[in-house]
C-alpha cells in the first residue's frame, strides 16, 4: 500500500491503512474472498490472511459463507460486520421529524416518523428523543446501541452563539440551551447541520455529485436553499447562514426588507413553490389541493408530462396562427425563467463545474425543467455549468444525516491504529 504523505511508515500504521483499505472494499463490494482482497489491495496471501484475522478478532469483519457453487477452488468469504456500529439520522422540518437507523454497511434498520402539527408534539427536546427512540425501537436496537446522530434543520446552528438561525418558522428550535439539554437527554455525539447542506451531502457520497468536488446543489422544497461544495468540503459560512439564497434580491421582485421577520426574499418569491402557485393562478390553472409545496410539485409534474408527450418539435412559432399555447408550457417556461436569474448570480460568484437541482418543486419539473433552466441560464450567465437533476430523491435530507454520521464513525471505528 502507498504511505500517506507525512505519516511516519510504522508497522502499526502501515497494517491500519491496510486493514482501512481492506475495509473499504468490503463495504463497496459487500463480500469478497482473501484472495481477491489481497489483489486488490496489493498484498500477499498470508498478509491478507493475516489482516482478516486481525479484523475478525476486532469484530469488524464476519466470515458469511462460501464460494461453493461458483468456479474455481471453494473460498472463504468476508464482510464487515454490521454490528460493528450504528447510526442515526434526524430530518426536521415544522409538520414532521423523520428519522432512521442504519448499521455500519450503511443498511436502513429502522425509520420512524413523528408528526409535529402546531407543537403538540411536546418540546423540541421531546420531539427529538421520541423520534430517535422510534426508529431505535424499530430497528430492535437501544440508544446505548448508537455510535453518533446527526440532525438536519432548516437554517443553521451559529457556531459562535449555538442558536438557530435563518429558520424563524420552526418553532421550539431557537431557545439558546436548546443544543445543551439536547445533549444532556441523549448519551451519544450529536451533530447537527442545515437540511440543505445534508442533501448535498447524499448527492456527493450517493448521488448525481459523485467524483465531484466543486459543485452547487439548488433545493426548492417548502422554500429555496443552495449548498455550495468547494475542493469538496461544504462552505457553511461564519454564521452557518452560506447558501441561504431564498433571501437572495433578484430582479423582477420587490425587495424585500427585514427579511429575517419575514422570513422570505426575493429569489423565493421568485421561484419558490409559492411562486409557481401563483404564476399557475395567473394561466387560470386549477390548483391542486394539498401543501404550498406538494401542489407546486403536482403542477410542474403534470407540465413536464405534457412536455413530453408533445413530442420535441417546439420551435418558437411553429405554432399555427389563432392557436393559444399550453398554459402548462408556459408555467414551466416561466419557472425555468425564474430559477435561472437567481442561479446566475450563484454562477458569477462560485463558477461551480456542476449544479444539482432537488427537492420535491423542482424534480418535479424533470428532465423538461432541467433543460430549460440550463438554456435560459446559458443566456444569463458566462460561465455554464452543467445542471444535472438529483439522483438521491427518496428522503435526500435523512440520506444525508446518515451518511455524514456514517462518515465520521467509520474513521473512529475503523481505525485499528489505536
Amino acid at each position: 500500500m502507498a504511505r500517506m504523505a507525512g505519516t511516519p511508515g510504522t508497522p502499526r500504521v502501515l497494517r491500519a491503512m491496510n486493514d482501512r483499505a481492506a475495509l473499504d472494499l468490503l463495504l463497496e463490494h459487500g463480500t469478497l474472498s482473501r484472495t481477491r482482497i489481497g489483489k486488490l489491495t496489493g498484498l500477499s496471501k498470508p498478509t491478507a490472511s493475516q489482516l482478516l484475522a486481525r479484523l475478525e478478532s476486532a469484530g469488524l469483519v464476519l466470515a458469511t459463507g462460501t464460494t461453493a457453487g461458483r468456479p474455481g477452488p471453494n473460498a472463504q468469504l468476508y464482510s464487515v460486520n454490521p454490528d460493528a456500529a450504528h447510526v442515526a439520522g434526524l430530518d426536521v422540518n415544522p409538520e414532521r421529524i423523520r428519522a432512521a437507523v442504519a448499521d455500519i454497511t450503511g443498511r436502513t434498520v429502522g425509520t420512524f416518523k413523528l408528526p409535529t402539527p402546531q407543537r403538540r408534539a411536546g418540546t423540541a427536546v421531546e420531539q427529538v428523543v421520541r423520534a430517535l427512540d422510534g426508529a431505535v425501537q424499530a430497528a430492535g436496537l437501544s440508544r446505548s446501541d448508537l455510535h453518533r446522530v446527526v440532525v438536519g434543520t432548516p437554517g443553521a446552528f451559529d457556531p459562535s452563539t449555538g442558536r438557530l438561525r435563518y429558520a424563524s418558522h420552526l418553532p421550539g428550535w431557537h431557545s439558546a440551551a436548546l443544543l445543551d439539554e439536547l445533549a444532556a437527554a441523549l448519551p451519544m455525539p450529536l451533530e447537527y447541520d442545515n437540511d440543505v447542506n445534508l442533501a448535498a451531502v447524499a448527492e456527493q457520497r450517493i448521488g448525481a455529485a459523485r467524483e465531484h468536488d466543486d459543485f452547487v446543489l439548488l433545493w426548492n422544497e417548502e422554500g429555496i436553499g443552495a449548498a455550495i461544495v468547494i475542493g469538496g468540503r461544504l462552505h457553511r459560512g461564519w454564521t452557518g447562514g452560506a447558501g441561504e439564497v431564498g433571501f437572495l434580491p433578484v430582479p423582477g421582485t420587490p425587495l424585500v426588507r427585514n427579511v429575517t421577520k419575514a422570513n422570505n426574499g426575493g429569489f423565493q418569491e421568485l421561484a419558490g413553490c409559492n411562486a409557481v402557485l401563483r404564476i399557475a393562478r395567473e394561466l387560470g390553472l386549477e390548483l391542486p389541493a394539498g401543501t404550498q409545496p406538494d401542489a407546486a410539485a403536482e403542477l410542474l409534474a403534470t407540465a413536464a408530462a405534457r412536455h413530453e408527450a408533445a413530442g420535441d418539435d417546439r420551435a418558437e412559432g411553429e405554432a399555427g396562427a389563432g392557436q393559444e399555447t399550453d398554459p402548462y408550457a408556459e408555467l414551466l417556461a416561466r419557472c425555468a425563467t425564474g430559477t435561472a436569474v437567481g442561479l446566475a448570480s450563484l454562477v458569477a460568484v462560485l463558477d461551480p463545474e456542476l449544479i444539482v437541482l432537488s427537492g420535491n418543486v423542482i424534480v418535479a419539473g424533470g428532465e423538461p425543467l432541467r433543460a430549460l433552466i440550463q438554456s435560459e441560464l446559458a443566456e444569463l450567465a458566462v460561465p455554464r455549468p452543467r445542471l444535472v437533476l438529483g439522483t438521491v430523491q427518496t428522503h435526500p435530507v435523512l440520506s444525508g444525516a446518515l451518511e455524514s454520521a456514517l462518515a465520521t464513525t467509520r474513521d473512529e471505528v475503523f481505525d485499528t491504529s489505536r
